[in-house]
C-alpha cells in the first residue's frame, strides 16, 4: 500500500465499518471528513480525536500537540487534555524524548491544554519515534450548527502548504538551499511551526456561527475538499487562483516537483458558511490577525478545481505530497 493515511474507501471498507458494536452515549462517530466522536457527557459534549506523527523527526513534540488539538478545534469544542504516546526504537537518546515533551509543554502551554498522560516506549518495533497523541475536548449541548446548503460559501485561513513547508525547511536544509531557497526563506518557512494551530479560529467562527469546520492535513487543500464533500453530501467547487500560497512555499513545492494543492497543510482551517456570516467572520479573523479567503462555493454535486485553463475534477486523494520528499 502506499506510504500515507489509508485510502478514504480502504478506511470505510477495512476499518470504519468493521466497527459494529454501538452504545447509546455516542453522539457522533469519526466518518470521512469527521475527525472527531462526540460522546453525551451530562450536561457537555466530550470531544475525542487521535492523531500520530509519522512524517518528520523535527518539531515532532510542537507539531503532535497542534495537529490533535485541531481536530477538536475544527469540531468547535475548547481542547483541554491530551494524552501522548512515544513508541521510540533503542538508540533513541534520553535527551530525545526530553526535547519532545519540552516542545509538548511549550505548545500545550501556549493553547491551555494540559498533558494528562500517555506511553512512553522503547522498543524494537519501530526504526524511528512514531508519536501518537489523543485530545479531549469539551464543547457546550447548544453548540449546534446548521446543515450546508448549495450556495454557501467555501473559505480557508491562513495559506495552504504550511505545515509541509516546516517540515521540509527542516528535513531538507541543503537541498533546498542548492535549488536557490534563500536563508532568509528557509528560516521563513521553519518558523510556520508557530501557526499550525487553528484553534483561534476555530472559537471564533464557532462563536459567529458557521456550518462546518476541517482542518485541512494529508492531502491538502484538495483532499480537505473532497472529504468536505463527503462529509456534507454536496459538491463544492474551488477557484484555485484563490488559495493563498505563500511564494516560499511555492518555491519549495518547485523545487521537488510537487503539488502545494496537495501538501499537507495543518494550520489552515476550512470553513463552509451561510453567505450572510461572511463578513463578519473577515472581520473578526482579520481583528485576530488571521488571513481568511473565500476560495469557493458549495454546490450540488461534483468537486472541480477552475482556473485560466479551465475546470478540473478532484477524486479521492492519494498519498500526500510530502511522502515524495520525506
Amino acid at each position: 500500500m502506499e506510504i500515507g493515511k489509508l485510502p478514504n474507501k480502504l478506511l470505510e471498507d477495512i476499518v470504519i465499518s468493521t466497527i459494529k458494536n454501538r452504545r447509546d452515549e455516542v453522539v457522533e462517530r469519526s466518518a470521512i471528513g469527521k475527525d472527531c466522536a462526540i460522546v453525551d457527557y451530562g450536561d457537555k459534549y466530550c470531544i475525542l480525536s487521535s492523531d500520530p506523527i509519522t512524517g518528520t523527526e523535527k518539531n515532532l513534540g510542537k507539531i503532535a500537540v497542534y495537529v490533535a488539538s485541531n481536530d477538536i478545534a475544527a469540531s468547535g469544542a475548547e481542547p483541554l487534555a491530551l494524552l501522548i504516546t512515544i513508541l521510540a526504537p533503542p538508540e533513541t537518546s534520553q535527551e530525545t524524548i526530553k526535547k519532545i515533551m519540552v516542545d509538548a509543554n511549550e505548545a500545550s502551554s501556549r493553547l491551555n491544554i494540559e498533558i494528562v498522560g500517555g506511553h512512553t516506549e522503547i522498543t524494537n518495533a519501530v526504526n524511528r519515534i512514531v508519536l501518537s497523541m489523543t485530545a479531549v475536548g469539551i464543547k457546550d449541548k447548544d453548540s449546534t450548527q446548521e446543515a450546508t446548503q448549495v450556495g454557501d460559501f467555501v473559505l480557508m485561513t491562513k495559506q495552504a502548504g504550511m505545515e509541509g513547508s516546516t517540515i521540509i525547511a527542516e528535513e531538507k536544509e541543503l537541498e533546498l538551499l542548492a535549488c536557490g531557497i534563500s536563508w532568509e526563506e528557509l528560516n521563513e518557512a521553519k518558523d510556520y511551526i508557530n501557526s499550525l494551530s487553528v484553534l483561534k479560529e476555530g472559537m471564533l467562527c464557532t462563536d459567529i456561527g458557521i456550518k462546518y469546520m476541517h482542518d485541512i492535513t494529508e492531502g491538502g487543500i484538495e483532499g480537505a475538499v473532497w472529504e468536505a464533500s463527503i462529509a456534507n453530501g454536496l459538491g463544492i467547487s474551488i477557484n484555485e487562483k484563490k488559495i493563498p500560497v505563500s511564494a516560499v512555499t511555492r518555491k519549495i513545492c518547485n523545487c521537488f516537483s510537487i503539488n502545494q494543492n496537495r501538501l499537507i497543510s495543518s494550520g489552515s482551517m476550512l470553513i463552509i458558511c451561510h453567505p450572510d456570516k461572511y463578513n463578519r467572520i473577515v472581520t473578526e479573523l482579520t481583528n485576530n490577525q488571521i488571513l481568511v479567503t473565500k476560495i469557493g462555493e458549495v454546490t450540488d454535486q461534483g468537486v472541480y478545481f477552475e482556473n485560466e485553463n479551465g475546470k478540473k475534477q478532484i477524486h479521492e486523494p492519494g498519498s500526500d505530497e510530502l511522502y515524495k520528499v520525506i
